[in-house]
């Protein structure tokens, strides 16, 4: 699996990272440190992608 943040949808509200921070990183701004980047997920962080997908005020998170 993987995950994709797009980068013109986010607004850095920090759900994301707040609610996987095992899967993503804040930088000093507050956005995620992979903005536009596909991210692969491993099988043991698929409830935490699907769950930053699910909370994603902007839907600026996707599975591919």
């Amino acid at each position: 699996m993987k995950i994709h943040i797009d980068e013109n949808l986010c607004a850095g509200h920090g759900r994301c990272y707040t609610l996987a921070p095992e899967l993503l990183d804040s930088n000093d701004e507050g956005y995620p440190t992979r903005l536009g980047e596909d991210i692969d997920v491993t099988p043991q962080l698929e409830d935490a992608a699907q769950r930053v997908v699910a909370n994603c005020p902007e839907g600026a998170i996707r599975i591919l």
